[in-house]
């Protein structure tokens, strides 16, 4: 974590724009109703209680879900840092994602509507996906996948893969899903700290038109894999690959002799048995194995879908992040099906082949809910309003986003352009170690742009200095939960001492290495990471806000900002530009660049240096890589990049 021997940040991003939520939308809103039951019909009053009497809350959320044996304690937090919630409980979060709709008119709901890279789509529905579920679950057992194993999963975004979880999760094994993207050297690293006995994969696919080697690149991380006793590879696309004898099975082979009806039973787990590992960088050392359970992640998935998203039987509701990150596990698999929704799976990028593809997809299978990155909506952006223009939008109901802090300019192109400028936008913050959303407007709030405006129910968030101690309003610092939420994050996998350091940082309470104001009204803003604030005469500014004030100008697509060493003010500001098309670099929309700066945000925020980019460095679920910016320019060790796009 952060050294956090400096003063807060100070703010320079004003935001007074707030946009009323509709009276119908409130009125059908789940929350409301939930409200409505425990006599509320004002969110603040309703916030205050749930703060009160959170096991209250979070004991009626987990009765909407099938235990086998129900919990004896709430939650227990004898051992701080760690904490343990329904105790007793028994339960399968597959059970609760398939078996228990087979009872009801979701069996034959559509489940998944899938898109491939090409175009070409699959309907999958709930039935479908149990009989494939149980079919690879026999399977894994039959190679001797039992509790407790880990199982490495490593393939497109495709309904197999999806399959592949659930298949896992029902023996009691855990997965272990690696991003399709990442190279063998990144799969070979995770598939030894979790020590991975089956790994899952495909022979090859397309994203974005380019091949992807699945099998190839298995192969070259199998090397030195010495805890890998089976490979079951996919028929993705047909492509001849190699196969080692004894090692390497195909699906197809692997599944031809299990009958459509077998139904291998669901382990019953410990609420608190781990359900998967999900690997995420630090900024130094190895990848960090989160490690969440199964009773409490469920809950708060759960939950959280079902609110923030305010999802109904008839949505269709698309997350557009590729399931090798934690938006994927928890917002296109496991909280849509605890809600019995119907979800599109995504193989393709935003801009193949065309930047009308998301707008396309949500055309073609009438999304209502669409829930994607800042970035993605930035580099859409870049292509002008004419592409979101030529497609049929008004399905449409309820717009998110996920991943970074969206500045103002960002928020009111989505809003407008896909939004008609009357769709309510979810501006969710969490992380891979919250493993649900924590920070977000629901649907019966105002918004302010660039908002993630209130705690969702129980979340005891603050903005604090480096000792703990409540900031002034409007004042810059940093953001903490004091108190754990079932969806948290247990430990990091084999090495405890790492997870400490969440709740050693300001003592006992949640460090999220984020820095964050509270406005007038107490939404809080989130201003980015700790790690990428910049110094400059005294002042702390966030970089978030910096590149906010330059994409507000109508040439800008992307900006990332870091701080340089200055002999006179500390640091100075660099910033990093990516242009619209039709405009072009020169030393004239530098100075303009400033200018506009200087005008809008005022002389401290003004970058002393602009370079003119066509890409930045992103990890492959979109964020901007600053600290890679910095260390490149400082020639510094790059740190983790196990991340980074290629």
């Amino acid at each position: 974590m952060s050294n956090l021997g400096f003063e807060n940040t100070d703010t320079i991003l004003m935001e007074e724009r707030l946009f009323p939520p509709s009276p119908e939308v409130v009125e059908r809103a789940n929350i409301m109703a939930y409200m409505k039951s425990k006599g509320f019909d004002n969110y603040e009053n309703f916030y205050r209680w749930s703060l009160e009497h959170r096991e209250e809350f979070w004991n009626d959320m987990a009765r909407e879900l099938h235990w086998f044996q129900p919990w004896h304690t709430t939650f227990q937090w004898t051992e701080k840092p760690f904490f343990q919630w329904f105790v007793g409980g028994k339960f399968n979060i597959v059970y609760n994602c398939l078996d228990r709709h087979m009872q009801t008119a979701t069996r034959q709901k559509v489940a998944y509507y899938w898109e491939a890279d090409d175009g070409s789509s699959r309907t999958l529905t709930y039935e479908d996906l149990y009989v494939l579920t149980n079919r690879l679950a026999k399977a894994l057992q039959n190679l001797g996948v039992k509790k407790g194993d880990r199982v490495a999963i490593y393939m497109p975004v495709t309904p197999e893969l999806v399959a592949a979880m659930l298949a896992t999760t029902r023996l009691g094994a855990i997965h272990t899903v690696v991003f399709g993207g990442f190279a063998a050297s990144a799969l070979e690293e995770r598939i030894n700290d979790a020590r991975a006995k089956v790994l899952i994969t495909v022979d090859t696919a397309h994203r974005g038109g380019k091949l992807i080697e699945y099998k190839k690149i298995c192969d070259e991380a199998l090397a030195n894999t010495p805890t890998i006793e089976k490979v079951i590879v996919f028929k993705r696309e047909g492509t001849e690959v190699p196969m080692q004898a004894g090692r390497d099975l195909f699906a197809d082979e692997l599944l031809q002799d299990i009958p459509n009806d077998t139904v291998v039973p669901c382990e019953e787990m410990d609420s608190e048995d781990l359900l998967y590992i999900l690997y995420t960088s630090g900024s130094t050392g190895k990848p960090k194995g989160v490690v969440h359970v199964h009773g409490g992640y469920a809950v708060g998935v759960y939950a959280t879908t079902k609110f923030v998203f305010d999802i109904k039987p008839d949505d269709i509701y698309w997350c557009t992040a590729d399931i090798g990150w934690v938006t994927g596990h928890s917002y296109i698999v496991y909280g849509p099906l605890l809600n019995g929704a119907t979800g599109v799976l995504f193989e393709s990028t935003p801009q193949y082949p065309a930047p009308d593809r998301y707008w396309s997809v949500v055309e073609k299978y009438k999304v209502t809910i669409i829930y994607t990155s800042p970035t993605a909506i930035r580099g859409l952006m870049r292509f002008g309003e004419e592409w979101p223009a030529k497609h049929d939008l008004s399905s449409l109901r309820i717009l998110g986003t996920v991943g970074e802090p969206i500045n103002p300019e960002a928020w009111m192109w989505y809003r407008h352009n896909i939004g008609r400028d009357a769709l309510p936008v979810m501006d969710t913050w969490w992380q891979t170690e919250t493993g649900a959303i924590l920070i977000s407007p629901t649907v019966i709030l105002p918004l302010k742009p660039g908002s993630a405006t209130r705690p969702l129910p129980t979340i005891d968030a603050a903005v604090v200095d480096k000792d703990g101690n409540p900031v002034e309003t409007g004042k810059g610092g940093f953001l903490i939960i004091r108190h754990p939420w079932p969806s948290m994050m247990r430990t990091i996998y084999g090495d405890p001492a790492r997870y400490r350091t969440y709740w050693e940082t300001i003592p006992d309470v949640y460090f999220a290495g984020d820095a964050a104001t509270i406005d007038e009204i107490g939404y809080f803003r989130i201003q980015g990471r700790v790690d990428d604030v910049i110094k400059v005469a005294g002042h702390r500014l966030g970089s978030m806000e910096i590149e906010s004030s330059l994409v507000s100008h109508p040439a800008v697509a992307e900006a990332a900002a870091i701080g340089k060493p200055d002999p006179v003010k500390g640091e100075h500001i660099k910033v990093f530009v990516i242009l619209k098309a039709g405009n072009e670099p020169s030393e004239a929309m530098v100075q303009e660049l400033k200018q506009h700066v200087r005008t809008n945000v005022g002389p401290i925020a003004t970058p002393d240096e602009i370079e003119f980019v066509t890409a930045l460095p992103k990890t492959r679920s979109g964020k901007i890589m600053r600290r890679v910016l910095r260390a490149r320019e400082l020639g510094q060790p790059l740190g983790d990049v196990t991340t980074l796009e290629a």
